[in-house]
């Protein structure tokens, strides 16, 4: 099934116009076509799109949309990865959950967003694993009165987590990130 033009192209140009005719200075709107054939989504993409005033998804189901939708009426189409999805709904939510917490006042902490805006490369030497509480994890399980423990008898935090040096805690960070 390939969605017809006509509809899309009056949803569109509906959600526009009600946009415009709103008593406000000159809105900058984006409309995004979700396409498995589109330019990956990065967080550099976020941030670009963070700027717009409103953003429009049209979403695709199982064969698509015609062409011309993506020719005359989508400013752009974006893909968030080399899979297939039955539509682009989920697509549009990791965007838009990217998009979001860009915007000033989403998130409470503006800290934590500087903190994790980062390139690719950057992601990868950001990214260490993470640990809680207990200290000690002894997983067992119960599988009709029988009980199931894992290969391993207790999941344990390391060591270094635990011993108050942040310098060594910081220079295993590092390396686990790596």
């Amino acid at each position: 099934m390939v969605l017809k033009p006509e509809p899309i192209f009056k949803a569109v140009r509906a959600l526009s116009l009600k946009f415009k005719n709103q008593k406000s200075k000159l809105r900058k709107d984006r409309v995004i076509l979700l396409s498995a054939k589109g330019k990956t989504f990065t967080q550099k993409d976020a941030r670009r799109l963070s700027k717009y005033d409103r953003i429009i998804f049209i979403c695709g189901r199982y064969e698509g949309v015609d062409e011309r939708v993506a020719k005359y009426v989508a400013d752009e189409e974006i893909s968030i990865g080399n899979y297939v999805l039955f539509g682009g709904e989920v697509a549009s939510m990791v965007i838009i959950e990217a998009v979001s917490r860009l915007i000033p006042g989403v998130v409470a902490k503006e800290e934590s967003i500087k903190n994790e805006s980062f390139s690719d490369k950057e992601a990868k030497e950001k990214e260490y694993p993470q640990y809680t509480r207990p200290e000690v994890f002894i997983p067992k399980t119960s599988n009709k009165g029988k009980v199931v423990s894992s290969k391993v008898k207790s999941w344990k935090v390391p060591g270094v987590l635990l011993s108050g040096n942040h310098k060594n805690i910081d220079e295993w960070r590092k390396k686990q990130s790596r």
